[in-house]
């Protein structure tokens, strides 16, 4: 095999992991509950939580910081940090631990993901980069369908093995790289805004706990209002540090640009409807229609298999048909599914009248939307900005993915637990709205053009890679 699809493997397999944990871990959910006595929903949701947070706030800042101290280095570093974090996830003793080991693999996916796309670029001529980042690209697809059955499997045996699958794969992968890739940097990148990381993830957080615990302490007692409260002042002190910060987090600049910050609020919108869907699929069919946990995830796979069979057809598709027609009517029929369930879903078990049709809905809008918005991003910058773009649109996607699951876990909570149903339709009507406030944001994208191609040919420059 020729090196340069050797690197090629290499670094899709770490997007491969990084991406499978998020699947793979919803699976697990209900037995990292049960084996935790006294644990509750709420408390676990931060085992998802806290990965997605700390990757939102390191997404940017890693790659930066990679740029400084070597794209090569820093994607060995993610690897074994990843790895590390992976073991202790597999061998914690506390719901506090787990949560802890759950950040150090944040801290090594936010140095992957940039580093694995700067480390590619320079192996493939222009010509042939659009391939490579399609392949690359699908590494997340691939691990989308594979978590589900993949998680069943594993935790058949033991929920840990869903953390501790990642210590082999993760060390093969460091063993062909550190072989394999060649060093590079920009030593003329500035240090990243550390202390605007800090804020972000301070700020995400207390939202979360806010919304995470209001069911418990009360919508108005004075620890939620807090939380809240703080939340708000920690955005605005944020956004005040991206304004006068010579390498912000956000760039001001880019979210001026109407079709870009367009995408990314729809992107948030629809992750906290999918990241919603995906942790209540999990709870319902174990909780309520009461499946193994490998049942559930063998159930729940035609979902991401359509959304992998849909998402390359979007991919050509997006610019012949317009980037925010497609992803609007990707999100309308994640809508729709979720309006199904709705409609359909009760406490007696008929998987294929009642949730087979929304998962296939679901799965096909995911296909559609997630490359459309991709897409819409890219285009609406120049070359020289489509990494650091990408950073952000997946930086928006992990915010979303927290506020869904919050917002669902804060919908569970205030539901009557006599009628489970009726608090998986509350979360269903929240995947709704979600989506639809998605396809308006979606719509509002406008026609880009024809620039398209800057999401497949990327210039390796300094701020490519950032």
């Amino acid at each position: 095999m020729e090196r340069r699809w050797q690197v090629l493997a290499v670094v899709s397999v770490a997007v491969f992991m990084a991406g499978l944990d998020l699947f793979i871990v919803n699976i697990a959910f209900p037995d990292i509950e049960r084996d935790f006595k006294g644990s509750s929903v709420a408390t676990i949701s931060w085992v998802l939580n806290a990965y997605a947070i700390v990757f939102a706030a390191l997404l940017v800042p890693a790659g930066r910081l990679a740029d400084r101290v070597g794209r090569r280095r820093a994607f060995l570093a993610g690897l074994l940090v990843f790895v590390a974090g992976s073991v202790l996830c597999g061998v914690a003793p506390s719901v506090v631990t787990l949560v802890a080991a759950r950040v150090l693999q944040a801290v090594g996916a936010a140095f992957l993901l940039p580093t694995s796309l700067a480390l590619l670029l320079p192996e493939f001529p222009p010509q042939e980069r659009a391939a490579a980042i399609g392949i690359w690209a699908a590494a997340g697809g691939v691990a989308a369908a594979a978590g589900p059955p993949l998680g069943g499997l594993l935790v058949e045996a033991s929920w840990r093995w869903v953390f501790l699958v990642n210590v082999p794969v993760g060390l093969g992968a460091y063993i062909f790289a550190a072989r394999l890739l060649r060093e590079s940097r920009d030593e003329r990148q500035e240090r990243p805004d550390l202390v605007g990381t800090a804020v972000l993830t301070i700020t995400i957080g207390l939202l979360a706990l806010g919304l995470v615990k209001a069911p418990d302490w009360e919508w108005t007692d004075g620890r939620t209002v807090l939380a809240l409260v703080a939340s708000g002042v920690g955005l605005a002190v944020f956004w005040a540090r991206c304004l006068s910060h010579p390498v912000p987090v956000v760039e001001p600049s880019m979210l001026r640009v109407r079709s870009f910050a367009m995408a990314n609020t729809a992107s948030l919108l629809f992750a906290a409807a999918f990241a919603a869907m995906l942790l209540a699929s999990v709870l319902f069919l174990t909780g309520v229609w009461g499946d193994s946990v490998l049942a559930a995830g063998v159930s729940l796979a035609p979902g991401p298999a359509m959304a992998a069979v849909f998402a390359p057809i979007a991919g050509r598709l997006a610019n012949r048909v317009g980037q925010s027609r497609l992803a609007a009517t990707g999100l309308t029929l994640f809508a729709f599914g979720c309006a199904w369930w709705l409609w359909r879903v009760d406490a007696t078990r008929d998987y294929a009248a009642e949730l087979l049709p929304g998962l296939l809905l679901t799965g096909i809008g995911v296909g559609l939307t997630l490359p459309s918005l991709a897409s819409a991003a890219a285009a609406s910058l120049p070359p020289a900005r489509f990494a650091t773009g990408s950073a952000v649109l997946t930086m928006s996607r992990q915010i979303g993915f927290v506020l869904g699951v919050a917002i669902l876990v804060a919908v569970l909570g205030t539901v009557d637990d006599s009628d489970p149903v009726s608090a998986f339709q509350g979360g269903w009507l929240f995947m709704i709205i979600a989506a639809a406030a998605a396809v308006v944001a979606a719509m509002s994208i406008g026609e880009i053009g024809q620039e398209a191609p800057t999401a497949k040919v990327v210039p390796v420059t300094s701020e490519s890679v950032s």
